[in-house]
């Protein structure tokens, strides 16, 4: 087998049409068919699936069993049930910290959101990360199942979950009172409708994530801190109106735009698509936002 067998060339063409499988269409057979299109047979597309999708079996980057952070599953009330979700916080906490809500991407509250959750514990916070797909009966294993599921949940219901889950934080005995969140994709656009809809978040940090309607965005109390990819024009052309309707209703907030990664360039599970420049890049900026906003 030759090197460039071994590696298979990933290009733009090939990350756009995973994005518009994941986010769009949801029809794998059309997916598929136009990835052997682009990559020139099936067994070269079968060989960059794996690479295009995220890798639960990933090396995390704290460990679930890190002894510097203690955490476990959870449940609390949501808006029209119980809510499931994985609570983690630093090992050695003594007195009262700032809470951050770690909103998932459309694969549900998977591994590698857990791992996020751990790496916000590290930082100081107590972290909740909530399983959006509660109300179907939580997150399934099977990634492309657990996708399927989105299309059925009720936005309105999300929302009030997210305002229960900021409620139930805001009470945390280990909490200093004050609620931030974080969300990534699909999370990133939860994370939005979640800044219109609870005025007691504080603060809140929006990767790619899908922006609010315009006459909404005056109901935001929070400080927002938006990331963006470079080369996801699908969620990038709604960035200017967002600014416009940010400004109008003086709302604080920074926006950046990490020029030349993709969509999901924080996912470090996702070979072709994560970006380490970017995602630390970002990671940092985001840390030190919540520690000024949660402090």
């Amino acid at each position: 087998m030759t090197e460039r067998a071994s590696k298979p060339v990933i290009t733009q063409a090939m990350i756009d049409a995973y994005d518009e499988y994941t986010h769009l269409t949801l029809d794998r057979r059309r997916f598929m068919e136009q990835l052997t299109r682009l990559a020139g047979s099936g067994a070269a597309a079968a060989a960059i699936v794996p690479m295009l999708a995220a890798n639960s079996a990933k090396a995390a980057v704290v460990a679930e069993d890190d002894p510097r952070v203690k955490g476990g599953d959870v449940t609390y009330p949501g808006s029209n049930g119980e809510m499931k979700a994985y609570l983690v916080k630093p090992a050695g906490q003594s007195g009262k910290a700032g809470t951050v809500i770690v909103i998932h991407e459309n694969r549900g509250l998977n591994p590698h959101i857990r791992d996020v959750a751990r790496r916000v514990a590290l930082e100081g916070f107590v972290a909740l990360a909530p399983d959006f797909l509660s109300p179907l009966g939580g997150t399934p294993a099977d990634e492309d199942k657990a996708r399927d599921m989105f299309a059925k949940l009720d936005p309105k219901q999300v929302a009030a979950d997210g305002v229960a889950t900021v409620a139930y934080l805001k009470a945390y005995q280990d909490g200093n009172g004050k609620v931030g969140a974080v969300g990534f994709c699909w999370g990133g656009g939860t994370l939005n409708t979640l800044a219109v809809n609870a005025p007691d978040l504080s603060a809140g940090v929006a990767y790619y994530g899908m922006q609010p309607k315009a006459e909404d965005v005056p109901k935001i109390k929070a400080a927002l801190l938006l990331h963006y990819a470079g080369l996801d024009e699908r969620i990038d052309a709604g960035i200017d109106a967002y600014k416009k309707a940010l400004d109008a209703a003086h709302v604080e907030y920074t926006v950046y735009v990490y020029d030349g990664v993709n969509h999901a360039f924080n996912n470090d599970t996702s070979a072709a698509r994560y970006d380490k420049k970017a995602a630390d890049l970002a990671w940092g900026r985001t840390i030190t936002f919540l520690k000024e906003k949660l402090a």
